[in-house]
């Protein structure tokens, strides 16, 4: 007798159904990892209004947050605001971002962004992803990190980290940013979009390196796809299970998760 092709189509049905479910369980462990392990993620760059992020997110491409964070002091006591900033010439601008990577390309844009916000937007940061990639040195990455942040609208902002830990992690197979970024938002629920953000930042600085990532050390090992291939112990995974939840190394955690002082 021929086999019955409707027969073994539902043979295989349940594997396919197991495998999906394995893998939902897998990322829910991870969700439920990250969560344990960064409870307190937020972004390290230092601001208390809209205009602020946006100016500092603007200034942390190519550079640290760090380095960001030592020159945004001086420069949003003297510009506060659109309108404030526009009083100064771009050498003016650029001599108090000086220390900065690309200064004088980012002083430039800088100005020309704020000449936008007070012509077109009544000197406000505006709430749309397609009108803050409209400013000056502004992409999807800068105007999500502000969407989140500033306006609690959810959104992942994929940089270097979170590109390199989603796709490790088998999280993400893109090979942009744009198609990683909806990877995610498929993977985490909306509520989660901007602490997912968050969570794989802290990760990828904290443990997950580009290089010489921490994979013995991680609590996440058991279900990366890379971790596993690379190898760990288990002494090494029970101290990652009972690791101080939420700190960043050494020179990453300044003022992380805070806004400024100012606020």
């Amino acid at each position: 007798m021929a086999p019955d092709p409707a027969g073994a189509a539902l043979a295989t049905a349940p594997a396919a159904g197991d495998a999906a479910g394995a893998e939902a369980a897998r990322i829910a462990r991870i969700r439920a990892t990250l969560a344990r392990m960064y409870p307190q993620a937020t972004t390290a760059l230092h601001w208390s209004t809209p205009f602020e992020l946006l100016v500092a997110t603007i200034l942390s491409a190519q550079t640290t947050d760090a380095a960001v964070n030592q020159v945004t002091p001086a420069l949003f006591a003297r510009c506060p605001t659109p309108e404030a900033m526009l009083e100064l010439s771009e050498d003016e601008l650029g001599a108090m971002i000086r220390t900065i990577g690309l200064w004088r390309n980012k002083a430039r844009n800088l100005l020309a962004a704020c000449r936008i916000l007070v012509e077109r937007h009544g000197g406000q940061v505006p709430r749309t992803r397609e009108e803050l990639m409209q400013l000056p040195g502004v992409g999807r990455k800068t105007a999500n990190v502000v969407l989140s942040n500033a306006f609690g609208i959810p959104a992942i902002a994929v940089d270097t980290h979170v590109f390199r830990v989603a796709r490790r992690l088998g999280l993400a197979t893109g090979t942009t940013p744009e198609r990683v970024e909806q990877e995610l938002m498929e993977k985490f629920p909306e509520a989660e979009w901007s602490r997912a953000h968050h969570w794989l930042i802290w990760h990828g600085r904290r443990i997950c390196h580009a290089r010489n990532p921490r994979c013995p050390a991680c609590a996440l090992r058991p279900d990366c796809p890379e971790g596993r291939a690379r190898g760990g112990d288990a002494a090494s995974l029970e101290a990652a299970a009972e690791v101080e939840p939420g700190r960043l190394p050494a020179g990453e955690a300044g003022g992380a998760g805070r806004r400024s002082s100012r606020e």
